[in-house]
C-alpha cells in the first residue's frame, strides 16, 4: 500500500470527520454525514493495520475513529439517578443474592471465634503460649482500652478504613482460590479469640465486650460478607448453574462482587467511625452498644429486606 497515496485520497474525508465530532451542535443532515464518514473511517482504520501498519498514521486514525465513535453514542456521564439506582437496587440486590453464602461464613467462624475465646478463658496456659504472660497482663491492664485511644481518632478512623477495606479486598479477589479465604477467616477468629479469652480469663469480659461489640459487629459483618462473596465466584466455577456455562456464571458472580466491593467501602467507613469515635466514647456501655447494634441491624434491614425487594423487581445478577 502506498501511504501517501492513501492519506492523498482520504485525507480530505478524515478531516471532515474531525470537524464534525469537534463541533457542539449538529443538524440531521451533518449527523447522517458523521456516521457515514465514521463508517468508512473505521474501514480505512482495519485496512490500514492489516496492510500497512505504521504506527503514526494508525494511532492519529484510532483517535479520530474512537472519537466519533464516543460523538454517535454519546458519552457516558454519571448522574445522581445512576447514584441512586446503585444504592438502592443494585447493591442490595447483590448482597441479597449471596446472603447465603455470607451467613453461612458468619455462623461459622462466630461460632469458631466463641469457641476459641472459651478454650483459651479455661486454658490461661494456652495464652501464655500465644503471646506471653507478660503480655497478657500488659493486654488486660492497658492495652486492649488503650488500642482505642492511642492515636488521634480521624488518623485512626482512616487507618481502620483501609486496613478493613484491603483486608475484604483480599477475600474477594481470592474467593476463587477458596483456601486463602479460609486461611484469612482463621487469622481473624483466631486474633479476636486470644484476645478476648485473655480477657475473659482475667476477669474482663465486660471490658473486652463492651468495646468490641460497637464496631465489631457490623466491621466483622463486612468482613463475613466479603469472604461470602469471594466463595460464591468460587462456586460458580466449580459448579455452575445448569442454564450457563462456567465462564458466563465466573462472570456474573464476578460483576455481583464488584458491587458488592463498592458497598463494603462505605460499610467499613461506617464501622471505622464507630471504632473511632463511638467504642472509646465516655458514654455507658449499654449506649455504645446500642449504637452499634442500631448500624448492624440497619445494615441486615438493608441487606435482606431491601435486597430481596430489589431482587424481586429483577435487579441484580
Amino acid at each position: 500500500m502506498d501511504l501517501d497515496a492513501y492519506v492523498a485520497e482520504h485525507g480530505a474525508e478524515w478531516r471532515r470527520l474531525e470537524q464534525l465530532t469537534g463541533r457542539r451542535r449538529l443538524d440531521a443532515a451533518e449527523v447522517d454525514e458523521l456516521v457515514a464518514l465514521y463508517q468508512r473511517a473505521a474501514t480505512h482504520l482495519s485496512a490500514l493495520r492489516s496492510r500497512a501498519p505504521e504506527p503514526a498514521l494508525v494511532g492519529r486514525l484510532s483517535h479520530l475513529v474512537l472519537g466519533a465513535r464516543a460523538r454517535i453514542t454519546g458519552r457516558p456521564r454519571a448522574s445522581w439517578a445512576a447514584v441512586g439506582r446503585f444504592l438502592v437496587a443494585d447493591l442490595p440486590a447483590a448482597l441479597y443474592r449471596a446472603w447465603p453464602w455470607w451467613c453461612a461464613v458468619a455462623t461459622g467462624f462466630s461460632a469458631l471465634t466463641g469457641f476459641l475465646i472459651w478454650f483459651v478463658a479455661g486454658h490461661p496456659d494456652t495464652a501464655a503460649a500465644f503471646i506471653g504472660a507478660e503480655a497478657a497482663r500488659q493486654l488486660v491492664d492497658s492495652g486492649f482500652a488503650g488500642y482505642y485511644t492511642e492515636f488521634h481518632a480521624p488518623t485512626f478512623a482512616f487507618h481502620l478504613w483501609t486496613h478493613n477495606a484491603w483486608l475484604a479486598a483480599q477475600c474477594l479477589a481470592a474467593g476463587v482460590l477458596v483456601v486463602p479465604v479460609f486461611w484469612l477467616l482463621w487469622q481473624n477468629a483466631l486474633n479476636v479469640g486470644v484476645v478476648g479469652g485473655v480477657m475473659v480469663s482475667y476477669g474482663r469480659a465486660d471490658v473486652f465486650f463492651g468495646m468490641i461489640t460497637p464496631h465489631g459487629l457490623l466491621e466483622l459483618t463486612g468482613i463475613y460478607v466479603a469472604a461470602g462473596v469471594g466463595l460464591r465466584t468460587a462456586w460458580a466455577w466449580i459448579a455452575p448453574p445448569a442454564q450457563l456455562t462456567r465462564g458466563r456464571a465466573v462472570a456474573e458472580a464476578g460483576r455481583s462482587a464488584i458491587v458488592v466491593a463498592a458497598g463494603l467501602v462505605g460499610l467499613f467507613a461506617v464501622s471505622a467511625l464507630l471504632e473511632a469515635f463511638v467504642t472509646p466514647a465516655p458514654l455507658p456501655v449499654a449506649v455504645r452498644v446500642a449504637i452499634g447494634a442500631t448500624a448492624w441491624l440497619a445494615f441486615l434491614a438493608y441487606a435482606l429486606l431491601l435486597g430481596g425487594r430489589a431482587v424481586r423487581a429483577g435487579r441484580g445478577t
